[in-house]
């Protein structure tokens, strides 16, 4: 015979299963940064379970662009991380080829994977939960958009201060102040024409003549050969030249980050300019000239800026705007230019020849803001879940 007690008790519950996250990485550490930033703030929230997914891109995709779509054929299953079930409840990631990825996943998961993408989308912002757009990025305020200031990249302070470490004798004899000058490339809409290299000359003989100081230039990868060769010419005597692809444990880049009493950089590398500002180290942003393309092109950008800003400051899209969206006519994109003031505006940054902005104003963290928009996300489907 059954007891009243035994009648009466509730029934059994299975503990609430805590939502899984998977963090989708490839080989591009920039965009790994700002993934792994998310992370490792993600992996301090008791309730959610972090797992972190490599996937290794296809040589002939890690320059190519495909098509943004729900698919893994750019990848090399071999070089990946697995990629089977349990699949997860959400997934983080940037970029288009990792962005594939993510779809596929939600795909095989029948639609019940999140997804929370990072940095500007390819496709359409209506395929993600969630999309956290930094300052350059122009994008309508809908819903699922987050806007933050600075790209979520991080440095790594103890490896800076290991170059700076290493450096700091053989850089002790240059007079001061020592002005990196960091040099990037073209990059849409921006040119890289002789112009540009008589406005390093210019800035190089400004710190060796009126500041008394030494110009330390360094290339990148992107940089114009017939730029570096111009460099190496025309370049003042006291300055000194750093060409990317010579060996690289004479890469000063690092050891600048540490050293120099003043970082210029060009306006193509919001990466740079991202990295010296988290540093809160003495910035100064060179514009770049524009070609005739590229000048029309930033009308575009510029146009669609002012087009997506909000109706009111608690957001909402012009019925107009929103139409043109949904047609195709307006969509996501850059504004290098929006950016460079942004930093100007906060006092992260002066315009290259100007006097170097003190160290006190800092660059603000949003990670906090991204990590609560997850929250809002997936707490719901937890809930759900044990209901």
């Amino acid at each position: 015979m059954t007891s009243e007690a035994e009648t009466s008790a509730p029934p059994s519950q299975e503990p609430l299963r805590r939502p899984v996250i998977w963090t989708i990485v490839g080989d591009k550490a920039g965009d790994n940064g700002q993934v792994e930033t998310v992370a490792r703030a993600l992996e301090r929230c008791p309730e959610f379970d972090c797992a972190r997914k490599y996937v290794h891109v296809k040589e002939p995709y890690v320059v190519a662009k495909p098509r943004e779509e729900a698919a893994v054929y750019h990848i090399d299953p071999e070089k990946s991380d697995k990629l089977e079930g349990p699949w997860p409840d959400l997934i983080v990631t940037i970029g288009r080829r990792l962005t594939m990825v993510a779809l596929w996943v939600q795909q095989q998961s029948e639609g019940h994977a999140k997804i929370a993408l990072l940095g500007k989308p390819s496709g359409r912002i209506e395929s993600y939960d969630l999309v956290v757009v930094s300052g350059e990025i122009q994008a309508p305020p809908l819903p699922n958009i987050l806007p933050i200031g600075l790209p979520l990249m991080r440095v790594d302070k103890d490896a800076i201060d290991t170059a700076a470490a290493d450096w700091q004798a053989r850089l002790s004899d240059l007079p001061r102040p020592l002005i990196a000058i960091m040099i990037g490339g073209p990059t849409g809409p921006y040119m890289f024409d002789s112009s540009v290299v008589d406005e390093i000359l210019r800035l190089a003989e400004k710190v060796r003549s009126e500041w008394g100081g030494t110009p330390y230039v360094i290339t990148s990868r992107r940089t114009p050969q017939s730029l570096v060769d111009r460099l190496k010419a025309k370049l003042p005597d006291a300055a000194r030249l750093f060409v990317w692809g010579d060996s690289a444990s004479e890469n000063p880049y690092r050891a600048m980050l540490g050293l120099a009493d003043g970082i210029v950089v060009t306006g193509d590398s919001i990466s740079m300019m991202v990295e010296v500002a988290r540093l809160g180290r003495p910035l100064a942003i060179l514009p770049l000239p524009l070609s005739v393309i590229g000048r029309l092109d930033q009308y575009r950008r510029e146009f669609t800026r002012r087009l997506f800003a909000p109706v009111t400051s608690s957001g909402g899209v012009k019925p107009l705007v929103y139409i043109l969206y949904k047609i195709g006519l307006l969509s996501q994109t850059r504004d290098f230019r929006e950016f460079h003031r942004y930093l100007v505006q906060r006092g992260l940054a002066v315009w290259a020849g100007e006097p170097f902005p003190s160290t006190d104003a800092a660059a603000t963290d949003d990670t906090q803001q991204v990590v609560d928009r997850i929250r809002d996300l997936m707490i719901p489907q937890a809930s759900k879940e044990a209901s």
